[in-house]
């Protein structure tokens, strides 16, 4: 029995979300931080007058921010962790 075109279309389409979707979480788990998206890591900013430069107030000068899947990761954790005493 052969299955139709879009069947097989749809399973490999499901197929690839559920490989990229594990793959997500398992660098949310090994690597949980990222580089940070205003000042690309680096903690300072170019200051808006003259050669200065300032600290970034997004990642307080760490140069990292907490990825999504892991903020996400951590909130379950606290739910349940909370839910169950």
């Amino acid at each position: 029995m052969t299955l139709p075109a879009s069947l097989g279309n749809l399973t490999l389409a499901a197929l690839v979300l559920v490989t990229l979707g594990g793959g997500y979480v398992l660098v949310c788990a090994g690597w949980p931080f990222a580089r940070c998206r205003r000042c690309h890591g680096t903690g300072s900013l170019r200051a808006p007058l003259g050669r200065g430069r300032r600290l970034c107030p997004r990642c307080d000068t760490t140069g990292l921010r907490l990825r999504l899947g892991r903020r996400v990761w951590n909130h379950l954790r606290r739910l349940r962790r909370e839910g169950t005493r």
